[in-house]
């Protein structure tokens, strides 16, 4: 399977960003029409053998505005991976579109997704069930505004003795101890 005839292919129908050829058996490119995303999964899924969701993750790009959700398809058959990414306004609430019909392991997915960034994806099921956070009240902690040190001072207790680094200085001195 050539990847580049695939994406020009693909990009025809479904509004794709500039693919990017990380390596021979690995694309990323971008799906600039988020409404576009079941059926271009499905199309993959069904005609072009991306049968396996390798990976289901975000990354909140706070200084945008956004979180991108990147879907890692395989193509076992042809050896290729394509990591198919999607934007989505990084607002209250967040919500997109399930696939778990489409693939069922993106139910666990999808419910990592919701608590860990506040990603609700309506229609799949459990999405709302604890999944790793047992009891958490806060914000979901992977966003990039969750203050990881206001919540560890307000939770944990100081221990006495204990010495505390700020990470840069401290890998500064270890690995340039004589500056």
């Amino acid at each position: 399977m050539d990847m580049r005839e695939l994406i020009e292919r693909l990009t025809s129908r479904h509004k794709l960003g500039a693919p990017i050829f990380q390596r021979p058996d690995l694309t990323f490119v971008d799906l600039t029409d988020n409404d576009r995303l079941r059926a271009l999964l499905v199309e993959l899924r069904d005609i072009e053998g991306f049968t396996h969701l390798v990976l289901l993750t975000a990354v909140d790009w706070i200084e945008e505005g956004k979180f991108q959700l990147t879907y890692m398809l395989n193509n076992r058959a042809a050896n290729q991976t394509l990591g198919l990414r999607v934007y989505l306004e990084r607002k209250d609430p967040v919500e997109f579109t399930s696939i778990h019909d489409i693939w069922p392991t993106a139910e666990t997915y999808q419910r990592e997704l919701r608590e860990m960034f506040g990603i609700n994806f309506p229609g799949s099921p459990r999405v709302m069930d604890e999944f790793i956070l047992e009891g958490w009240t806060d914000m979901p902690p992977y966003r990039r505004d969750f203050d990881t040190l206001a919540y560890s001072q307000q939770t944990y207790r100081d221990r006495p003795g204990r010495a505390t680094n700020d990470p840069r200085d401290h890998m500064k001195s270890k690995m340039y101890p004589e500056g």
